[in-house]
């Protein structure tokens, strides 16, 4: 099944060090809907970039660019306005574990 990429951009800088509370209940949503796509077996990683601009990545299969856009637009910091979303085509070339 092809793979993806999202990158979730934030509002500001320094956003996970500055994050409301309203923020941070949408960040619980984020982090559970993840776990779910990891339990399903559609994320393959994910986390974000530390440091001043806090880039969120989500590394995942889809069958195809319309299913992988409803993913990615499924997720809550997207669905509810807070971040903003950009997908590519990704392949994982090396995996630890799978590759060794």
């Amino acid at each position: 099944m092809p793979e993806w990429i999202y990158f979730l951009h934030p509002p500001r800088d320094d956003f996970a060090a500055t994050m409301t509370e309203a923020e941070r209940e949408i960040f619980g949503r984020h982090f559970a809907y993840l776990q779910r796509l990891l339990a399903e077996g559609t994320l393959v990683l994910a986390g974000p970039t530390l440091g001043p601009t806090n880039t969120g990545v989500a590394v995942f299969r889809a069958p195809d660019e319309a299913a992988a856009h409803l993913i990615m637009a499924a997720d809550p910091t997207i669905a509810e306005g807070l971040l903003t979303g950009e997908l590519r085509p990704f392949r994982v070339s090396l995996l630890q574990g799978r590759d060794n």
